[in-house]
């Protein structure tokens, strides 16, 4: 798959402004169905609600859109699979990330931080990843190329980060996913003495905080997770400002072979935040439960609100949007 290399600053937005509100529209819609199942057990009809209705308003976009990353392949899913084309047909030609539901188990179980997450990149701009594991690392902007790489241990990368900072590495707040995978990672980094951050699912809001360490607490982001998770992150941090690499886990033949017709040439490719995410790219995510990022859909007697963050990497600005909703 061939990437943008242009400088955003020194080219014209490809995408409209006004599309931002269009996606802002996208991702309320599909909180506010998953918001109908919080707490109720039952992960599928949450995820198959936000799904639809994702689904639904995106045909009202004006766009020539086509889903990169979605709920899985054609014969996996309904309805936003990878490949399928969405959008009322008379716009530009554009790649859509989505993943309606993040956090389905979070919902089903009303905890926080489930999030529904759209990406949209002029086409060509979003890398085409499949459904598998990607190992990740992320720190906030302001510090130079090369502080972090994949290749190194935890503990190295932290001790790098914090030279970038001028602080005592053991001051520097590693966030990773609280999975049995992570076990060897937890323990090298609490026997270093590095405080670690756990969260139960989310890693797309993990990613994110790593950026924003004022106000999360957050230095950086490790671990392994979704791929497509790992091309929205990327998006937002395109964005917003701040480092990170990815690689695909491609340990099977399947995997490899299901990258290679995907357009992965090389299976142990360290890509870049740029090589996930290029070009004029927008994001947004609404929140569906409360949470450090986002707050949840409110249910009012005659009135439902969301609320919404909304990003645009050729402008860099972050829009944080409180949407009121007549019932």
């Amino acid at each position: 798959m061939k990437l943008s290399k242009i400088d955003d600053s020194k080219r014209p937005a490809i995408l409209d402004r006004s599309f931002t509100l269009e996606l802002v529209r996208v991702t309320e819609r599909a909180a506010i169905a998953a918001a109908g199942w919080r707490g109720k057990g039952d992960e599928k009809a949450a995820d198959a609600a936000a799904v639809a209705a994702m689904r639904a308003e995106l045909e009202r976009v004006h766009i020539n859109g086509r889903i990169v990353i979605g709920e899985g392949e054609r014969d996996e899913a309904p309805m936003l699979y990878i490949g399928e084309e969405v959008g009322a047909g008379d716009g530009p030609e554009v790649d859509i990330a989505v993943d309606p539901l993040e956090g389905t188990t979070l919902c089903a179980k009303n905890q926080q931080d489930a999030i529904c997450v759209l990406a949209m990149a002029e086409r060509g701009g979003l890398l085409n990843a499949p459904d598998v594991y990607m190992t990740k690392i992320a720190i906030g902007a302001h510090y130079p190329l090369g502080t972090i790489d994949l290749d190194w241990s935890a503990v190295d990368n932290v001790k790098s980060l914090a030279a970038a900072k001028g602080v005592p590495f053991t001051e520097i707040t590693a966030c990773v996913l609280d999975r049995p995978r992570h076990a060897a990672l937890i323990e090298e980094l609490r026997v270093a003495a590095i405080p670690v951050k756990l969260i139960g699912d989310g890693d797309i809001a993990g990613v994110i905080h790593a950026t924003n360490t004022e106000e999360s607490g957050i230095d950086i982001y490790l671990g392994s997770g979704g791929a497509p998770e790992g091309v929205l992150a990327a998006a937002a941090l395109r964005c917003i400002g701040g480092q990170m690499q990815g690689r695909l886990i491609l340990d099977t033949a399947e995997k490899r072979e299901r990258a290679a017709r995907m357009g992965i040439a090389d299976p142990n490719r360290k890509y870049s935040v740029n090589e996930l995410a290029s070009g004029d790219v927008l994001f947004a995510a609404t929140g569906v439960t409360d949470g450090s990022l986002l707050s949840g859909v409110r249910l009012k007697k005659n009135a439902i609100v969301t609320s919404t963050v909304v990003m645009r990497s050729w402008s860099r600005t972050v829009r944080w949007i409180t949407a009121q909703h007549a019932r």
